[in-house]
C-alpha cells in the first residue's frame, strides 16, 4: 500500500485523472476497477473516479508496486490492459501466435506498448506464470520475427530452456516456415527456385538483390510453386532455405514479379494497406534431441485463414 497527500498543485484533479499520472504504468480500465473495488480510498473510504480531489486529502493505493515503476520498454507489458493474442498452440514452454499484419513484433521508435512481445508478456504476466519481480534475468522472448506489414506464425518461448533449444532448431533448419503470398504475373517456372545475393541498405531500410557475389551480401535462396493464377495474380507458396531480410519480397521483385500491395519493392499499394505475404504454415522435423520441446516432434499448425486468399482467390 502506498499513501499520498494532496497538495495545492493537485488539488481540483478528478480521481481518476490523478490516478493515471501517479500510477503511469496502471492500464485505464484497471484503475477503474480498483476505484470500484475501493482499492483506491480517500480519506479511508471509497470514492468515485470523478471525484474532485482537494488539498489535505489522503489516499491510499492497495495497488501493486510494480505498476509505479516509471515506463520503460521492459516493463511496457504492465500497460496492456487486455493483451490481443490468436494464440494457435501453447504449453509450458512455447506459445505459437497468428501475428496479423499491422503489429510489430518488438517496441521501436514508433511503438513500445502495441507489440507482439509486450502482449505475450502481458498475458504470461496476468496468468501468474511469469513475473519479471520473480525473475533474475529471463524474459519470454521471441525465437523468430515477422516484419510489421507481414503476418504469420511466430514462436515464443516461455522458457529459458524452450528459447535455447528452438534457436538452435532455427539455426539447424530443423523446422519449415511455409508462407503464402500474392504476385503479379505468373512465374515461368510454375515451380523452382530462386537464389541471389542480399545486401541490406541501412540507410533506406530496405534491400538490394544481386546475381552474383558482392561485397557484404549475403546468399538468399527460396523455393516456391504456384497454386492458383487468376485475373494476372498468382497466389505462390515459398519455403525459405535462407531467413534474410524481406528476401521474399525482394527477390520476387527482382525476378519481375513484384508482391501485390508492396510499396517498397513492387509498385503502388494496389488499394492494399499491406503486402500480400504471410507464414501460415509452420512444421517441426527434429532431427535431434529437442529436449522440453520433443513432443512437437512431427507437428504442423496452419493459420486458420489468410485474407487475400479468400479475397483474389475465392473458392469456386
Amino acid at each position: 500500500m502506498k499513501e499520498f497527500t494532496i497538495g495545492p498543485n493537485d488539488a481540483g484533479q478528478r480521481l481518476d485523472r490523478w490516478l493515471a499520472k501517479a500510477v503511469p504504468l496502471l492500464p485505464a480500465p484497471l484503475a477503474q476497477k480498483y476505484i470500484r473495488l475501493k482499492r483506491v480510498k480517500r480519506n479511508g473510504r471509497g470514492s468515485q473516479r470523478d471525484a474532485r480531489l482537494e488539498r489535505g486529502d489522503v489516499l491510499q493505493l492497495y495497488i501493486n508496486d510494480e505498476f509505479f515503476d516509471a515506463p520503460t520498454p521492459e516493463n511496457a507489458f504492465l500497460s496492456v490492459a487486455k493483451p490481443r493474442l490468436n494464440i494457435l498452440y501453447e504449453d509450458n514452454h512455447l506459445l505459437l501466435v497468428d501475428k496479423r499484419p499491422g503489429m510489430v513484433v518488438h517496441p521501436d521508435e514508433g511503438e513500445r506498448v502495441n507489440t507482439l512481445i509486450t502482449h505475450i508478456q502481458a498475458y504470461l504476466y496476468q496468468k501468474k506464470e511469469w513475473s519479471p519481480y520473480r525473475e533474475n534475468t529471463f524474459a519470454p522472448a521471441l525465437c523468430n520475427r515477422i516484419d510489421r506489414n507481414t503476418g504469420g506464425i511466430v514462436i515464443a518461448a516461455k522458457t529459458a530452456q524452450a528459447l535455447r533449444v528452438m534457436n538452435q532448431k532455427i539455426r539447424d533448419r530443423e523446422l519449415q516456415k511455409l508462407y503464402l503470398c500474392v504476385v503479379h504475373g505468373e512465374p515461368d517456372p510454375r515451380e523452382g527456385r530462386l537464389k541471389g545475393y542480399i545486401l541490406k541498405d541501412e540507410n533506406r531500410a530496405q534491400v538490394r538483390v544481386f546475381d552474383r557475389p558482392v561485397p557484404g551480401a549475403r546468399t538468399a535462396v527460396t523455393l516456391y510453386r504456384t497454386l492458383k493464377v487468376r485475373d494476372g495474380l498468382s497466389l505462390v507458396e515459398c519455403d525459405l532455405i535462407t531467413g534474410r531480410t524481406h528476401q521474399i519480397r525482394a527477390q520476387f521483385a527482382a525476378a519481375g514479379h513484384p508482391l501485390l500491395g508492396d510499396g517498397k519493392y513492387g509498385r503502388e499499394r494496389d488499394g492494399r494497406k499491406y503486402q500480400a505475404l504471410y507464414s501460415y504454415k509452420l512444421r517441426f522435423d527434429f532431427t535431434t534431441d529437442a529436449g522440453p520441446l520433443s513432443r512437437l516432434n512431427g507437428r504442423e499448425w496452419t493459420v486458420e485463414d489468410v485474407d487475400f486468399v479468400e479475397e483474389y482467390f475465392p473458392e469456386e
